[in-house]
């Protein structure tokens, strides 16, 4: 009898450790890992033509830098004339853990596009706080942009990374470069899309994806994030590490005339733009809000000192601000940002505030 209970309990014994380690089994390859990430990613680089392939852990977002010591955000929203005024506040709209909600795009109804890069999915959350899938299969899709013609892409962070049109076909516009592939070059970040069906985007340095698929390196530049086209198309604006740069678009869509429009409060990453013309850019804790000019208008910072990723305008009338924060909890150490429990990945939530400024028609986001 006693026999038979030990074999019965070394059984189920046995049974548990299977269990218990196939839960701890990390995962190595496929989506939801971004291509540097991938076990098959040092084959691929192997073959790379370039003489110097990526380093696979070099951070994807640029470490905040202040523009000075002693610079603080402020405690509370301060008005800023015709854009926010003093004590407004922001109201959370969704949340959820993993590494997700990046790339977001607002959308007339209320509703926001945001990409998920864990789950390889694109959802529209709408002003409840209910997602739904849209996209699914992304291939560790980062970053979504829809152009003037109503075009959606994405960026996809998974091994054998691409740039990848979701409407009104599903099709890759690029994922080569001077013969290699994408993974031989960086990691991709953000995009925004031309009404002429190109991509600019944001790979390490700045990049555009023709509409023919040709990839070219465009301007000089450090460590590019956020990019946003301006309403007319006519002017491109860039996170250069510390800077926002500017570019102007030329007829056949390569760049031109870059210079520093303005100096960020810290490294910039997520950006947008209103119906004047300013440029809303996060910049760790705050948003900066900045005029076409490249004057500093201001900031508007984010609550319980989270870090500010990726914003843009949406609702009716286009009087929302929808952002993306970084839960301060799940704080990247690559960020330089406070760290209470480094967890791998990002807690994303996604908050919104009423401004008297509003985002452009013509084009979402």
């Amino acid at each position: 009898m006693r026999a038979s209970l030990l074999a019965v309990t070394l059984s189920v014994f046995g049974v548990t450790a299977a269990l218990a380690q196939t839960a701890t089994v990390k995962k190595t390859e496929g989506p939801g890992l971004k291509a540097q990430e991938d076990a098959r990613y040092a084959g691929e680089i192997s073959s790379c033509q370039r003489s110097h392939p990526p380093d696979p852990n070099a951070p994807r977002r640029a470490r905040p830098r202040a523009t000075g010591p002693t610079y603080q955000p402020p405690a509370s929203i301060e008005a800023i004339a015709g854009v926010v005024r003093a004590g407004a506040r922001w109201h959370q709209v969704w949340t959820e853990t993993g590494n997700n909600a990046d790339g977001i795009v607002g959308l007339p109804d209320g509703s926001v596009l945001v990409a998920q890069q864990d789950n390889s999915a694109v959802v529209s959350i709408d002003p409840k706080g209910h997602a739904d899938t849209v996209y699914r299969d992304t291939n560790t899709g980062g970053a979504v942009s829809i152009n003037k013609k109503g075009e959606v892409f994405i960026v996809e962070r998974g091994y054998q990374q691409s740039i990848q049109e979701l409407a009104p076909e599903h099709k890759v516009l690029a994922d080569k470069y001077q013969g290699d592939s994408l993974d031989c070059v960086s990691s991709l970040n953000d995009l925004t899309a031309a009404s002429n069906g190109g991509v600019y985007f944001t790979f390490g340095k700045l990049y555009y994806a023709a509409p023919d698929g040709t990839v070219t390196q465009e301007g000089t530049t450090a460590f590019t994030n956020g990019i946003i086209l301006s309403a007319d198309e006519k002017t491109l604006y860039v996170t250069n590490g510390g800077d926002l740069d500017a570019f102007d678009v030329q007829p056949d869509g390569s760049l031109a005339n870059q210079r520093v429009l303005a100096k960020l409060t810290s490294g910039g990453d997520g950006s947008t733009i209103d119906s004047e013309g300013r440029i809303y850019v996060t910049s760790n804790t705050v948003i900066d809000v900045i005029a076409p000019t490249g004057e500093l208008l201001g900031v508007i910072p984010v609550p319980k000192g989270d870090a500010a990723i990726s914003v843009a305008f949406g609702g009716p009338g286009k009087h929302t601000l929808y952002c993306v924060a970084l839960n301060k909890k799940f704080h990247h150490g690559s960020l330089g940002l406070p760290s209470d429990t480094v967890q791998g990945g990002q807690g994303g939530e996604l908050i919104a505030i009423r401004l008297q400024s509003q985002g452009y028609s013509g084009r979402d986001k």
